[in-house]
């Protein structure tokens, strides 16, 4: 093997590494399926992994191209890609650990294949403040298992009304800003936000959601909701609150992201924004992409969402988004909610369901029905979260992170909300049939999940 693809044919089968060494010894992942999201493709070799960085990767990662004291991983044709990047995850601390903690959160996150995940700053108290933002971090590193960066709020206490510190809460450590679920009414104040945040680069992210004209609904407006008698949310509330955004966003010039969009309306907002040539971005979650409407069936209260969940049509209008790139990001939109909140009445029942454990095996569903290509899945769950949060990792490539995935998209098995590792079980997907099970989750190449 010539010495420039690797440089580390200089190790012999007789040296004895040092101990030092031996914690730190290269890593190979072997005869993988490699799912490269920059290339939106696929092809089979390996990934060597050395001091916590991808050394090498591709074909020519072989057993006969390998250091003599690696550890060899053989995968057998399982998948191996980036570790997953989630931009929205409510994790409980500081505030309601009762619902999840940063241990519990990442642990679920490992098992389901993401290894970093942005946190919502809607806690108690919210992170409005340098000091949370450090809280966080520190907890991160004392008892998490996978990277937790924290999002700040964009207003103080979350109330819209008097902008947080975001170039002081920047420096802290906060890589985005939101409101979390609450959206900003006021549209000078969010002007006024935008402009604050565009001095200091920092990236926008917004709820788009009307609170007035959505009102009292508690599911998707239309025929559904009437026979269920139920209160129902106009998309309209969606596409009214992103269209003032993205007419914000040309005003000032700051860098947006919309953090969820669930409707064709908000598709046709972010494409003629993107024409535009205008900073913006979009995601949507895992749950609108896989389910609809007609999942709630007789008032089934961990699929009552916020966004709501929209019919079939507009479903397949958010897959096609996806394929063809519009639409940027998927996220798991995690919001544990304990079983006081929703084993309710369906208006009284919280908003949210788990999803950091689940997200990769529901948006495999869309590979397996022909809906998306594998590699558009992967690159909106890895390079595209990391590169509208400017990160290093999320990438198959020389020199970045080895936040690495090895994964069976085809391994059956029963969603048991049991055996989930959040604190609390509310998935949408209890009892569900599923395919694709990850076995290996590595953070900087350090082993952080394994199947048993």
């Amino acid at each position: 093997m010539d010495e420039s693809e690797f440089h580390v044919k200089q190790a012999s089968a007789s040296s004895h590494p040092s101990s030092s060494s031996i914690a730190h010894k290269p890593l190979a992942l072997i005869n993988a399926r490699l799912i490269d999201p920059a290339a939106l493709d696929e092809k089979a070799g390996g990934v060597l992994i050395v001091d916590g960085l991808i050394r090498e990767f591709g074909s020519a990662v072989t057993l006969a191209n390998l250091p003599a004291h690696a550890r060899i991983i053989d995968c057998s044709g399982d998948c191996v890609a980036p570790g997953l990047i989630d931009m929205r995850a409510f994790i409980g601390e500081p505030g309601a650990e009762h619902r999840e903690t940063i241990a519990t959160a990442t642990w679920a996150a490992a098992a389901g294949g993401v290894t970093t995940i942005l946190a919502r700053p809607d806690t108690i108290p919210p992170v409005d403040e340098p000091a949370v933002v450090d809280f966080l971090l520190r907890r991160a590193r004392d008892t998490g298992r996978v990277r937790v960066l924290p999002s700040a709020a964009l207003t103080s206490g979350l109330d819209g009304a008097e902008i947080a510190e975001i170039g002081l809460l920047q420096q802290a450590g906060a890589v985005a800003f939101s409101d979390g679920a609450r959206s900003i009414r006021n549209a000078r104040v969010l002007r006024r936000v935008m402009q604050y945040a565009r001095d200091f680069d920092a990236l926008v992210i917004h709820h788009a959601e009307d609170p007035d004209l959505a009102a009292e609904g508690v599911m998707n407006e239309g025929e559904f909701a009437s026979r269920l008698g139920l209160a129902g949310t106009p998309r309209e509330a969606e596409a009214i609150m992103l269209d003032r955004d993205i007419r914000l966003v040309n005003l000032t010039g700051a860098r947006y992201h919309a953090a969820l969009v669930t409707t064709a309306l908000s598709l046709d907002i972010v494409a003629k924004a993107k024409s535009d040539g205008l900073p913006v971005t979009c995601a949507t979650s895992i749950n609108h992409l896989t389910l609809n409407e007609n999942d709630i069936g007789d008032y089934r209260t961990f699929l009552k969402l916020a966004p709501p969940l929209r019919g079939e049509e507009e479903r397949r209008a958010l897959v096609a988004g996806l394929a063809s790139g519009l639409i940027d990001a998927i996220v798991s939109d995690h919001n544990p909610q304990d079983v006081e909140t929703k084993r309710l009445p369906f208006t009284e029942a919280e908003d949210g369901a788990i999803g950091l454990e689940t997200m990769l095996s529901a948006g495999l569903r869309l590979v397996h029905s022909g809906e998306i290509s594998l590699g558009r899945l992967i690159a909106a769950m890895t390079i595209r979260p990391a590169e509208i949060l400017r990160l290093p990792q999320g990438r198959l490539k020389i020199g970045a992170p080895a936040d690495i995935i090895r994964f069976d998209p085809d391994e059956p098995f029963v969603v048991d909300p049991a055996k989930l590792h959040s604190r609390c079980k509310n998935t949408p997907f209890d009892e569900a049939r599923m395919e694709g099970k990850v076995k290996l989750t590595l953070i900087a190449g350090e082993v952080v999940y394994e199947a048993e």
